[in-house]
C-alpha cells in the first residue's frame, strides 16, 4: 500500500451524482499529467456504461481511464475487494510518475482508500445480529434502513427497505468492515498526499441537473442497455442490476411501472441518493469544497482545484 516514489499526490475528485465530477476529472487529467481512477460502483461494470453515466470512450483514450468495465454485473464487489484493486493502480500510476485522480462518490469506496481499514473477514457476531433483529421488531424496518442509509448509502440504494434480512447483512458488513466510528475517529492512510475535493451546488439546480440527466439517459439508449443486459442473462439477481436506473427499468419491463412512473422513480431515487452521498461527504473533515455557479466553466473550476 506504499510506493517507493518520491510524489505521493492523489487527487480525490468527490460529490454528489451529477454535479459534474467526471468531466472536471478529465480536465484536471490533461492539465496536470494524470490518470483517472474509478471510484464509483457501478461504472465498475462492464455493458453498463448508459445508465452509469461512464466517460465516453474518446476520453477514456484521451486519458487514461482505471477500473472502469472491470468485472461482469453478477460479480459482488465489496469495499476490501475494491481497494485492493485501488492501491495496486494507485502505485502503479505514481511509480510511473503520473498522477492519481480518483473519481467517484461510492462512500465505503472513497473510506477504503483515504482511512487505514482492516477488511480481515470476522466471525459475525451473533449477538448483534440479533439486536439488529430486536431493533427492527420494536421500531419498525424503516428505521433500521435508515440506519443502513447513514452509514452505507451505497449499498441502501439496492435494498428494498422492507427486505429486513439484506439489510442487516448490510449493517453487519459495513460494521464489520470498517467498525462503525465517527469519522474523526478513523485513521488516516498517511501512505499518501490525498488532496479531497467536494463539488457542490445549489441544491434545487442540482436536483434539475439530476432530473435533466435522467431523460437524456433514456434518449441515449437506456432501455436498450437493460435489454442488452437482459440477454446476457444479466437480470435481478446481479449485484450490479440493482443500482438506481437498472432496477426501476426492469420493474418497468416486467410490467410494475408504466414508463412515466419509471422515469419519476429514477429521478427521485436519483436525488434521494445524491442527498445521501453530500451527507456522507460532510463528515470528512479535510474535504475542500468548490461551490459551482451557473456560468462556471470546467476549467475554471480546475483552476480552483489547483490554487486551494
Amino acid at each position: 500500500m506504499t510506493t517507493s516514489s518520491t510524489n505521493r499526490t492523489v487527487y480525490v475528485i468527490a460529490g454528489p451524482t451529477a454535479v459534474g465530477k467526471s468531466a472536471v476529472a478529465f480536465q484536471l487529467a490533461k492539465r496536470i499529467g494524470g490518470e483517472i481512477v474509478n471510484c464509483d460502483s457501478v461504472q465498475l461494470y462492464k455493458y453498463m456504461d448508459i445508465g452509469s453515466a461512464k466517460p465516453t470512450v474518446r476520453e477514456m483514450k484521451e486519458v487514461p481511464h482505471h477500473l472502469f468495465n472491470l468485472v461482469e454485473p453478477s460479480y459482488h464487489m465489496s469495499a476490501a475487494k475494491y481497494q485492493k484493486l485501488a492501491f495496486t493502480v494507485i502505485d502503479n500510476i505514481l511509480a510511473r510518475g503520473k498522477t492519481p485522480i480518483l473519481v467517484g462518490g461510492t462512500g465505503l469506496y472513497l473510506n477504503s482508500v483515504l482511512y487505514k481499514m482492516d477488511f480481515a473477514r470476522k466471525p459475525v457476531n451473533m449477538e448483534r445480529r440479533r439486536a439488529l433483529e430486536h431493533l427492527a421488531e420494536k421500531r419498525g424496518n424503516q428505521y433500521l434502513y435508515e440506519l443502513l442509509t447513514a452509514v452505507d448509502p451505497d449499498a441502501a440504494s439496492r435494498i428494498h427497505p422492507n427486505n429486513t434480512r439484506k439489510v442487516i447483512r448490510a449493517i453487519e458488513a459495513y460494521e464489520l468492515g470498517s467498525q462503525i466510528k465517527p469519522m474523526d475517529e478513523l485513521e488516516k492512510n498517511t501512505d499518501y498526499d490525498f488532496r479531497v475535493y467536494g463539488l457542490t451546488m445549489n441544491r434545487p439546480w442540482l436536483y434539475d441537473r439530476i432530473n435533466r440527466r435522467v431523460i437524456r439517459l433514456f434518449k441515449d439508449g437506456l432501455l436498450d442497455e437493460v435489454k442488452d443486459l437482459l440477454a446476457r442473462g444479466y437480470d435481478e439477481t446481479c449485484p450490479a442490476m440493482k443500482g438506481i436506473g437498472y432496477k426501476e427499468v426492469l420493474q418497468y419491463f416486467r410490467g410494475n411501472l408504466s414508463f412515466k412512473d419509471c422515469v419519476l422513480e429514477i429521478q427521485k431515487n436519483t436525488r434521494h441518493y445524491a442527498k445521501r452521498q453530500l451527507t456522507w461527504l460532510r463528515r470528512y473533515g479535510d474535504i475542500r469544497w468548490i461551490e459551482i455557479s451557473k456560468g462556471m466553466s470546467v476549467g475554471s473550476i480546475v483552476d480552483l482545484i489547483m490554487n486551494l
